[in-house]
């Protein structure tokens, strides 16, 4: 049988999913990937994976898609890696940076920007290899992943977008959903799903396994999975996804 091609996201954020998949039997069954977020949408894009961990925003660039899963990577309040960085206050930002490994974090920002904060910016986007620290006193960045604890100290000031839009809102945000684009079989698909639901429920074998891999690490790690990121798919994460979409498409 020919094996399942995935793309999943090579942040901490994706730690509990990547354990599922390679802790469980499903492992001899798919090709498993890991990318920035915007290149596991182009891989899915394109055809070259079956499925791929991707922004929400790309959604509606595919031809046919399905989202296939229980669980996404979505926030509740603060997230802590999807970042609004500056080093002036908020009203005196000029110029916004947009993070080239994104696509649904940069959309939020422009999102809120339209319906929230009533102001219109210059958004700059960036490719691989920019500055991210070193910007202008009247600008500000967009930056997403791991890199957020790193660079985060560097600046004076910082907007947490998922609790803005959690402001905003009043509902959680979805970034990144399991998403196919062919209709795959049903019984692969509950057995994905409990391959995911194996590294959501074990967080504390995730932690052990993963805790010196990046960024984040030890109990700041655990408590980012905890804390931080929201897995699961459900109805209040829907309708965020739903008012994202629409108002994504207005902008």
């Amino acid at each position: 049988m020919e094996k399942i091609r995935i793309s999943a996201v090579k942040y901490a954020n994706t730690y509990p999913f990547i354990y599922g998949l390679t802790e469980s039997g499903i492992k001899n069954r798919v090709i498993l990937e890991t990318d920035h977020p915007a290149d596991c949408a182009a891989k899915l894009i394109g055809g070259k994976v079956d499925i791929g961990l991707i922004p929400v925003a790309v959604l509606p660039q595919l031809k046919e898609y399905h989202i296939i899963s229980d669980y996404c990577i979505g926030a509740n309040g603060n997230v802590r890696t999807v970042m609004l960085l500056s080093n002036c206050r908020f009203g005196e930002i000029e110029t916004i940076h947009l993070d080239y490994r994104s696509r649904s974090s940069v959309t939020l920002a422009k999102v809120l920007a339209k319906n929230m904060w009533k102001n219109e910016y210059r958004w700059n986007n960036t490719s691989k290899g920019f500055d991210f620290i070193n910007i202008g006193r009247t600008e500000a960045v967009v930056l997403i992943g791991d890199q957020c604890f790193e660079y985060e100290n560097s600046f004076r000031h910082k907007i947490d977008l998922a609790l803005e839009w959690k402001a905003f809102s009043g509902l959680p945000f979805v970034f990144a959903c399991w998403t196919a684009n062919k209709k795959l079989d049903k019984e692969f698909i509950d057995e994905f799903n409990m391959a995911l639901g194996k590294g959501v429920k074990n967080i504390e074998a995730v932690v052990k396994k993963f805790s010196k891999a990046g960024n984040i690490t030890d109990i700041v790690l655990k408590k980012y999975l905890t804390e931080n990121i929201d897995y699961e798919f459900n109805e209040e994460k829907k309708k965020g996804l739903e008012l994202f979409l629409e108002l994504m498409k207005k902008l």
